[in-house]
């Protein structure tokens, strides 16, 4: 059974930088996209950032020039560095691997990232 593990969250001072981690067990095929997503208290979940094993990469526009995703495709993990923190960033991050035969997307756990002084 595929298996999605993060760790990385917590509580940090605005301005302060997190680096998330996700990585997916050993029975995860090949994959098409890694991602991260985010929801907050009585908000629907968006896209934080999606990064294709062909290196193309977008990011949600509240996050542009402040976090950076990145992959290792070899160990199957995907990494959200944050920097320059905002309140307005804290959220239950997820990570999510999309599988490349038949699209089917597999979840994290979530992980609680909060922004506060």
């Amino acid at each position: 059974q595929v298996q999605l593990v993060e760790s990385g969250g917590g509580l940090v001072q605005p301005g302060g930088s997190l680096r998330l981690s996700c990585a997916a067990s050993p029975s995860m095929s090949r994959v098409s996209s890694m991602g991260w997503y985010r929801q907050a208290p009585g908000k629907q979940r968006d896209m934080v950032a999606v990064i294709t094993t062909s290196g193309t990469v977008n990011y949600a526009d509240s996050v542009k020039g402040r976090f950076a995703i990145s992959r290792d495709t070899g160990r199957n993990t995907v990494y959200l560095q944050m920097n320059s923190l905002k309140p307005d960033d804290t959220a239950v991050y997820y990570c999510a691997f999309t599988r490349f035969y038949d699209n089917n997307v597999y979840w994290g756990q979530g992980t609680q990232v909060t922004v506060s002084s």
